[in-house]
């Protein structure tokens, strides 16, 4: 596996991720959810409850696992070590949480489909989520949402807040940020193939079936769906899906999307260069500054301009209802 000493999360950082969080840091509302978060310590609790209710993987508890885990933090050059846990949970999921003790977490319904190449790629990502700082962010969106939607405004006064476009802005900022960790589970496994299996199992692979599901397929089919955009209504359809047009909005991009993101960054010269060594570095990376202030770039413009838009059409709709 290689190593990447130094390395800067901003090395491989995906740009559409950047941009993302430049808009949602300008939507109104975001300073407060930040500054309640920070108030009420959402991290702490959610360690408690994993060290009660989950088992913590060490050299002498899914020793297999670990050392996986190991050399993706070594080769990631993430610093100092996060935690990982294994859920009882059938669903196929992992995710990364926290910022002063930052951790990764794997369902067992994960473990139980993936190869350990597959599941090196996984680690690698989660891994990517904690180098480019993504909890501190997703963990204030997860806050913002859970309280806010049971307590309301009485206590906290975040419910006009998220009835707002921050919500969408939030989710547009959490669907980018899986770009990014992406981009982190190829470098480490620097196979291409084996990220892009992982995505086509979580897409949907059964482990009774899996040796009928085909990887030249998968890519057929992303390719296909790149062929939708051909009509303008496909591309409304699939706006209106990410951001609830199925009564849920969508917390990461299609599979066949990342594909072919991380199918164009692996053919790229920034790649090719970090992988001959040549890559920005940094000191300490893992936190994201809340009260960080950055330049709106046009990107990121655009984006705040489709959330002002969509929350414009809420209110239509609203007063159509009332």
């Amino acid at each position: 596996m290689p190593t990447y000493t130094g390395i800067s999360s901003e090395a491989f950082r995906h740009p559409l991720d950047r941009e993302a969080e430049q808009a949602l840091r300008s939507v109104p509302g975001f300073d407060l959810i930040a500054s309640k978060f920070v108030e009420f310590v959402y991290e702490r609790p959610q360690f408690v409850y994993l060290m009660g209710n989950s088992i913590q993987v060490g050299p002498r508890q899914y020793a297999s696992i670990y050392h996986i885990f190991r050399e993706c933090v070594q080769s990631l050059d993430v610093f100092p070590e996060p935690g990982l846990f294994v859920s009882q949970n059938p669903s196929v999921n992992s995710y990364a949480l926290g910022q002063n003790q930052p951790y990764v977490v794997l369902n067992t319904g994960l473990l139980d489909l993936l190869n350990e190449a597959e599941l090196t790629a996984v680690l690698a990502h989660e891994l990517g989520h904690i180098k480019c700082g993504h909890p501190t962010l997703n963990q204030m969106a997860m806050w913002a949402m859970n309280f806010a939607s049971t307590i309301g405004e009485l206590t906290f006064g975040l419910g006009n807040v998220v009835s707002s476009g921050l919500i969408y802005a939030f989710y547009e900022w959490r669907r980018k940020a899986e770009l990014s960790a992406d981009r982190a589970a190829l470098l480490a496994t620097d196979d291409l193939n084996n990220v892009m299996n992982s995505m086509m199992k979580l897409a949907g692979v059964s482990s009774k079936y899996a040796s009928e599901c085909s990887l030249t397929e998968f890519i057929r089919q992303s390719d296909n769906y790149q062929d939708l955009d051909r009509d303008n209504l496909n591309q409304v359809y699939k706006f209106l899906l990410y951001n609830g047009g199925q009564g849920v909005m969508l917390s990461h991009p299609f599979p066949v999307e990342r594909l072919r993101y991380l199918r164009d960054w692996a053919s790229s010269e920034e790649y090719r260069q970090i992988k001959l060594g040549n890559y920005r570095r940094a000191t300490s990376e893992g936190a994201v500054d809340v009260n960080a202030q950055t330049p709106e770039s046009a990107e990121a413009q655009r984006l705040r301009r489709q959330i002002e838009e969509l929350q414009q059409e809420i209110d239509r709709r609203k007063s159509r209802q009332s």
